[in-house]
């Protein structure tokens, strides 16, 4: 069932088809790329991070460069485990990254060979990924797995999104809900000084960057009208942007996001700039 059908042997089609599809073969993109890792083949331990297999390629390029973050890997016949932020990659086409993503879920323990760069932060893939245990792995995944909040006076408190590394809080914005958000690397005491800054003047910086976004993008939703309909103006477009979320630096820089009132059909409207000069930029995006 579930097109799980036996090939000669025994052995699923599935199961066949992916071991086809392991990492590597012979191609010389591959052979390029693994030239960047020690010879010596591992059996490793890792835990994964926040997200899943990903994939990069420049145009025109069949294959990916399939990659995963890791939080922790270990050899399976060493006690020594290295933690930090470390990088699993391969090359492969767009079956095995689909069956990379299957196979290797975020915040989990997984098995597999591999290289590691000379500095350790980096691991080549060899083989499909399976599922793995240690119990200081373990550990390490029930650790990392526990939410990591923060409070800031006047603002609330703020829950790290692992999947994008900030820090976000619902907070009223002229009686609409928004997210707040800080990102983990920034100054948080200066993000909070300045959320606090722009949250006072809700309504003047509402104004200002609603007026900015309309006069650079009324043309272009005007553009994505259909046929017969009245044309959007001014005033239509400011009030039908919908605010969602404003992510504060501690240098003033902000970026706004809004939903765009089908203006665009569903695509979002952007609007970036800063509390000394004001927004200074806006585009379509999503």
């Amino acid at each position: 069932m579930f097109g799980l059908f036996q090939k000669k042997g025994g052995e699923p089609e599935e199961k066949a088809r992916e071991k086809q599809r392991e990492p590597g073969g012979e191609n010389a993109r591959f052979k390029e790329f693994s030239a960047q890792f020690l010879p010596e083949e591992l059996s490793i331990l890792a835990v994964t991070g926040a997200n899943g297999f990903g994939g990069g390629r420049m145009g025109g390029e069949e294959l990916w460069t399939a990659s995963i973050g890791l939080t922790a890997w270990m050899e399976e016949d060493s006690p020594d485990i290295h933690r930090g932020e470390f990088v699993l990659s391969t090359i492969g086409d767009d079956q095995l990254l689909e069956i990379l993503r299957r196979r290797t879920p975020r915040d989990f323990i997984v098995k597999f060979r591999g290289r590691v760069s000379e500095d350790g932060r980096r691991l080549l893939l060899l083989n499909l990924p399976e599922p793995g245990f240690d119990p200081d792995l373990k550990a390490i995944l029930e650790e990392q797995k526990k939410p990591v909040t923060i409070e800031e006076e006047g603002l609330g408190v703020f829950t790290l999104n692992r999947q994008v590394n900030w820090f976000e809080a619902g907070v009223d914005w002229l009686g609409t809900e928004i997210s707040l958000v800080f990102d983990r690397e920034e100054d948080r005491a200066g993000c909070a000084a300045n959320a606090r800054a722009l949250l006072a003047s809700a309504a003047d910086w509402d104004r200002r960057v609603r007026e900015y976004a309309a006069g650079e993008l009324l043309d272009s939703a005007n553009d994505w009208a259909e046929d017969g309909e009245e044309p959007i103006t001014r005033e239509q477009f400011m009030e039908r942007m919908e605010p969602e979320s404003v992510e504060i630096r501690a240098d003033g820089s902000f970026e706004f996001w809004f939903a765009d009132g089908e203006m665009f059909y569903g695509h979002s409207i952007h609007v970036s700039g800063n509390l000394t000069g004001g927004p200074d930029a806006a585009q379509m995006e999503g």
